[in-house]
């Protein structure tokens, strides 16, 4: 595993008062994840990559990467620790301004004490090459764009062939073109065995990635809510992550009856349901299994009418759900052509199914 977050809170103290910026935070990324943190602004996302890259420490919890627990070491341990095993791409670039472009590659080799005076030359005019940036590499960096400075920031970077690279908006200040060519460094960066973090703004940027995780007022929006309504934006999941309800039923409990009216929808984050069909003689025959990252109770929300099936928690374990109430699941279909262009799809199916099994329908 290369970074693990434990309960990791972390609270800003001011004159006037305390502000909690992440709130028992629970993360894993493996070895070799393209992984992207998206979030409102104020959501606590730019935190959290400083949790990761000790450059801030938390209030309480842990931060272990590649099995060192960085909030155990001491400043000067954690500046050469950082040096060598992670490379961090800032929102605002941080060159220094009187040292060459050249230079500015270098520096975390000198700092590190990595490699001969002349490979580091030669690696930095690499690194230089593989941002377009090889022909300015004599030039201060006051003598070229916040787009160039940027892309030197990400050779920076890779000075020292860190396994991990955390970028803080590293193609926010480029334009289309560039930002692709540097989100092709990344993706080759992984295929080659890094683990790369990216916050970003941008929705199609991290939809490319292998895994997005959404900040929303200093917590993680839970993977499964994502899984099972994968085309919200940013916007829409921050408010689904206020307004949904978490519930728990027990091995066998039953979440909704037959009959009952329908008045909430739920994504299963823990556990499986079992889908039940009334039949005569008043028995009832399972149908269905559901697992995490599934939905139901959609049918009677956007068709009306009672609820047609009844879903129990798995008698193997308990369940974890989360619950959408009508107001809030117009909100989302409503946000999302998509997103009920795929609930109409499901609905079809599943009474599809249905009425292959003889029933007239069934309200999952």
């Amino acid at each position: 595993m290369s970074i693990r977050l434990h309960q990791v809170i972390k609270t800003f103290q001011t004159a006037e008062h305390a502000y909690t910026a992440l709130k028992g935070i629970d993360l894993s990324i493996e070895t070799g994840e393209f992984v992207a943190i998206i979030g409102k602004s104020g959501s606590g996302k730019s935190t959290l990559i400083n949790m990761m890259t000790g450059i801030d420490t938390p209030t309480s919890g842990t931060v272990t990467v590649e099995g060192i627990d960085i909030t155990r070491l001491r400043r000067g341990q954690l500046a050469q620790w950082r040096g060598r095993r992670m490379g961090i791409i800032f929102q605002f670039f941080q060159l220094l301004p009187t040292l060459t472009l050249l230079e500015n590659v270098m520096l975390p080799m000198d700092f590190c004490g990595m490699f001969t005076p002349k490979e580091r030359r030669s690696r930095a005019y690499a690194l230089l090459e593989q941002v377009d940036m090889a022909e300015h590499a004599h030039k201060m960096p006051a003598m070229i764009s916040g787009g160039q400075q940027q892309r030197v920031a990400i050779a920076r970077s890779l000075a020292n062939d860190p396994p991990i690279i955390v970028a803080d908006e590293p193609t926010g200040s480029l334009d289309s073109k560039t930002a692709d060519s540097i989100f092709g460094l990344f993706a080759r960066l992984v295929e080659n065995g890094k683990t790369v973090v990216m916050v970003t703004h941008d929705n199609d940027l991290a939809k490319k990635v292998q895994r997005s995780i959404i900040v929303a007022d200093g917590e993680i929006v839970n993977e499964y809510v994502l899984q099972a309504l994968p085309n919200l934006d940013v916007d829409m999941l921050t408010h689904l992550h206020a307004v949904l309800q978490r519930l728990n039923y027990a091995p066998g409990e039953v979440i909704v009856r037959a009959g009952e009216e329908g008045d909430k929808a739920y994504i299963i984050t823990k556990g499986k349901v079992n889908v039940y069909m009334p039949r005569p003689p008043g028995e009832d025959v399972h149908v269905a299994t559901l697992e995490a990252g599934q939905y139901f109770g959609e049918i009677a929300l956007m068709r009306g009418g009672p609820r047609t099936a009844t879903v129990r928690a798995s008698e193997h374990g308990a369940v974890e759900l989360m619950a959408l109430g009508k107001e809030a699941f117009g909100a989302v279909i409503g946000s999302s052509s998509l997103t009920r262009q795929e609930m109409d799809q499901v609905i079809r199916q599943r009474l599809e199914e249905l009425s292959r099994m003889g029933a007239e329908g069934y309200d999952r």
